[in-house]
């Protein structure tokens, strides 16, 4: 009887020290939340799947264990382990596209890597995704140009990631074999038209005293180089910037001589160097720095050339400082009573915008029918806004084009430049192949982050989606002379005055935000440069306010309002603030 009262004590005792343990463990460590447990138990069965060969065969195995996956990022979406989740499920569902061939299962491995960039942009696992998507594209997509766009990727938005040299080992790669791709296609289409070099069709300048910009015309793209030359006194040759063009020929009414008047260069001469090669030199007067860069559909080369801001030109400097001084008059008369800004006292500060009315002419931009065209709704505008610009912040205001005329992307930005622009604004009007789509948005000049940016920046640079891809490649260079932080704050200011301003007024106004896109008519601005969308043609409602007098009153306002506090922006800075 005592044993078994023994044998009973000695259960109960063992019960109770179990009960204290299990306990024990629940103050001292937290019991293994919900995610946990589910995130556990699809990690066990991806790693029991992938141990054994025969199961790796069969496609429900693999959906098994994506199911938990799933599970715990669609319940618990803002846990710790939902990232985790989402990023292993993409891995299994490309691993498993190697053993079915499905490309259902690619595409659903490519969207859930998507989901996580977009969703968990700030986590550790956001640039190994944006990572892997470049990775599909460029294994299994077999498409180096959207591969590289996504490497690029990696490196502009994770510079501090750990997957940035890896995706710079990859940019570098795909350099080399796009490189080899467009030589090759160039060779192809050389050989079907029977060897026939690349026509040089024309060359077109823009000049003042301290900036010219050359385009040259081609008939498709060339390879070129350039080398800039001393000056030689023993043959009498002055400083020269030539350019050569491989695989081209010189047309027959291009001048062998073009004077350039301005004073930093003297003339361009463009002549057949070799039997397969243009050269085309510029003389120089006097320059101080110089870039050159391509542009697609139709293909040219873009040579700007800088002086000395005070120029050689002595009357046309005298000129200048004389409207300057009538200016600053005319402000200090304005301003009596009010305390000068030190950005205003040391010249820093915004005297001078062009607004720039997208399209023109030949050109309508987007359009319906019924003549509705995007041309004429951003030219009245773009005049309502100058009228504005110039009433309310007392700068001046400049139009590219006040009619109804085509100007060239690259004529539009060498204006701003020749003038001297403190802001450049160029006024566009948006459209979707969806009717429901509506909103405002601003874009400044970068890589191209999304798809849509890159279909917006294809259709304002009338050129494909295609050579967008192509383009962002030498925009690297370009972003080292490019006013991009200070681009990228005007946008901001610009989106929330225009968005602040109509919201005020009417309902629906949706904000789609401040984007980045390679725009031609914004690379190689030399002052802070954005590109507004003021809306969607296609959208009924957006339509019928766009040419409502009235609604393009308070867009123009809230544009101004945008350019009022940046420039509030930069005067605070002088102060310190």
């Amino acid at each position: 009887m005592k044993s078994r009262i023994a044998r009973i004590g000695s259960f109960l005792f063992l019960l109770i020290v179990s009960f204290c343990l299990v306990e024990g463990t629940e103050v001292l460590g937290k019991a293994p939340s919900k995610p946990e447990n589910l995130l556990r138990q699809a990690d066990n069965c991806r790693k029991s799947l992938y141990r054994s060969k025969n199961r790796k065969k069969y496609r429900h195995y693999w959906l098994r264990c994506i199911r938990l996956y799933a599970s715990v990022h669609t319940r618990y979406p803002k846990s710790e382990q939902a990232p985790w989740a989402l990023y292993r499920e993409a891995r299994m569902y490309t691993k498993l596209y190697g053993y079915s061939g499905m490309q259902k299962d690619l595409d659903d491995g490519l969207e859930r890597f998507r989901g996580l960039v977009d969703e968990y942009e700030n986590h550790r696992l956001a640039d190994d995704a944006q990572y892997r998507i470049g990775e599909i594209f460029y294994e299994h997509k077999k498409d180096p140009s959207q591969a590289y766009v996504e490497f690029l990727k990696v490196d502009v938005k994770y510079p501090s990631g750990d997957m940035r040299p890896k995706a710079r080992a990859m940019l570098d790669e795909l350099a080399l074999i796009l490189s080899k791709k467009n030589n090759q296609k160039g060779k192809s289409v050389a050989d079907s038209k029977g060897n026939d070099l690349a026509l040089v069709k024309d060359i077109r300048h823009w000049s003042t005293p301290t900036y010219t910009r050359v385009v040259i015309d081609l008939e498709r793209s060339v390879k070129y180089t350039s080398n800039l030359l001393k000056k030689d006194p023993a043959h009498k040759k002055p400083r020269r910037l030539y350019v050569d063009l491989d695989n081209a020929r010189v047309g027959k009414d291009i001048e062998s001589s073009i004077p350039i008047k301005g004073g930093l260069l003297h003339r361009a001469r463009a002549g057949q160097f070799t039997r397969d090669r243009v050269r085309v030199v510029l003389d120089i007067n006097s320059i101080n720095t110089h870039k050159i860069f391509h542009l697609y559909d139709p293909f040219r080369i873009v040579v700007d050339v800088r002086g000395d801001d005070e120029g050689d030109n002595k009357s046309e400097s005298a000129s200048r400082s004389k409207k300057r001084q009538t200016k600053k008059e005319t402000w200090k008369a304005k301003s009596q009573g009010k305390t000068v800004s030190l950005a205003r006292q040391l010249g820093l500060g915004v005297e001078r915008i062009v607004i720039d009315p997208g399209h023109g002419g030949r050109d309508p931009g987007t359009y319906i029918k019924g003549g509705i065209k995007e041309k004429d709704i951003v030219l009245s505008l773009a005049k309502v806004l100058a009228a504005k610009i110039e009433k309310r912040l007392d700068c001046e205001a400049i139009l590219t084009r006040d009619r109804d005329v085509f100007l060239s992307l690259e004529r539009r930005t060498a204006l701003a430049n020749m003038k001297k622009a403190d802001l450049f604004i160029s006024l566009h009007v948006n459209s979707y192949k969806q009717k429901g789509v509506h909103g405002l948005e601003t874009y400044f000049l970068n890589l191209a982050t999304d798809a849509r940016a890159v279909m917006v920046a294809a259709r304002e640079n009338a050129t494909s989606e295609k050579n967008i891809s192509d383009l962002q490649q030498i925009l690297n260079d370009l972003m080292l002379n490019t006013k991009i932080n200070e681009s990228s704050r005007l946008a901001r200011e610009v989106q929330k005055g225009m968005v602040g301003r109509t919201q005020r007024k009417y309902s629906g106004i949706r904000d789609l935000g401040v984007k980045q896109a390679p725009f031609y008519v914004l690379i190689g601005a030399e002052m802070p440069a954005i590109l507004v969308e003021t809306g969607f043609i296609t959208n009924p409602k957006e339509r019928r306010r766009l040419l409502n007098k009235k609604y393009q009153e308070n867009l123009a306002e809230g544009i101004v309002s945008g350019i009022e506090q940046y420039i509030k922006s930069i005067e605070q800075a002088y102060k310190g603030g």
